[in-house]
């Protein structure tokens, strides 16, 4: 894992709001979903038990690795890039592409791989579309690997936004 986590604005508050979410509500009911289990005695046969101490693993994993994550990251405000992006693709900013075989648009916004949801246009900075995008201006076109073959898209626009 590399020294920094690179994370929108908006996705390291997602991710604050689920790490609180972890300690205030769920890490809570788990411990009391295993005190009610622990009460109805023999626990080497008590699937409740179990589920319960499971779901606090993971709990607890998740909590450290959000801690970490968070501990780690370099937030990136995207509306602060302008200036020194110039119109180049980078980290945070919304791209509108035309896929050259197709003609059609998409647009993505190149975010940190815990934020990345392609269905609602957000695009993993790993990925090999943004990848190719990466250092690209308005008017380049992006070659990309697919399964099918090379595609090609073209940069419509490059926002910050």
């Amino acid at each position: 894992m590399s020294s920094t986590t690179p994370l929108t604005r908006r996705g390291a508050e997602r991710l604050k709001a689920e790490l609180q979410r972890l300690k205030t509500q769920e890490r809570p009911e788990v411990v009391r979903a295993i005190a009610e289990a622990r009460a109805q005695g023999d626990l080497s046969e008590n699937a409740e038990y179990d589920a319960a101490k499971n779901r606090q693993g993971f709990i607890e994993g998740r909590i450290q690795d959000l801690e970490g994550k968070l501990a780690s990251a370099q937030i990136i405000d995207p509306a602060t890039l302008a200036p020194q992006a110039q119109g180049r693709v980078v980290f945070g900013a919304t791209v509108e592409l035309e896929d050259e075989d197709s003609g059609k648009s998409v647009t993505y916004q190149i975010v940190g791989e815990d934020e990345a949801d392609v269905k609602h246009g957000l695009l993993n900075v790993l990925s090999p579309l943004a990848r190719a995008l990466i250092g690209k201006e308005e008017g380049d076109t992006a070659q990309v690997q697919a399964s099918g073959g090379t595609r090609s898209y073209e940069i419509v626009s490059v926002r910050y936004e």
